[in-house]
């Protein structure tokens, strides 16, 4: 079940979008974050490098998650940025990539900070990606 509701925050407009925990629902949140990042008016590029972002930050956290898991996601909308964060139930024992590894230096690279929590059996990535131009 896929769920998709617009709440209005403070000064920014959050959309939280839920879909089971597989990558055959990856597209789903790809096309929310191109969406939301057209709706910024971000360049092609900084479109498609965040959409990569969000891909890649769905895979690390797909490998750890529970079974029969949904993936959180939640975009906030800002004048000149969107942050999303992912969240999944994880496996006990369960670890995120180092930060030196190959898909964190993807992370980094693609978008403007990255970061990552994991605590009482969750695990959440965290991207924040600025417009060009923008402070």
């Amino acid at each position: 079940m896929t769920q998709l509701t617009g709440q209005p925050a403070t000064d920014d407009d959050v959309v939280h979008l839920t879909v089971p925990a597989d990558g055959g629902y990856l597209g789903v949140l790809r096309t929310a974050t191109a969406g939301l990042a057209a709706r910024l008016q971000f360049a092609l590029d900084e479109i498609e490098d965040l959409r990569i972002a969000v891909d890649e930050a769905c895979a690390m956290l797909l490998a750890i998650a529970t079974r029969d898991a949904e993936l959180e996601c939640r975009f906030s909308v800002t004048e000149d940025a969107l942050t999303v964060e992912v969240t999944v139930p994880t496996v006990g024992g369960a670890t995120l990539p180092a930060e030196s590894s190959f898909a964190w230096k993807v992370l980094t690279a693609l978008t403007t900070s990255a970061s990552a929590t994991a605590a009482e059996g969750r695990a959440t990535i965290s991207l924040l990606t600025r417009r060009s131009g923008g402070y």
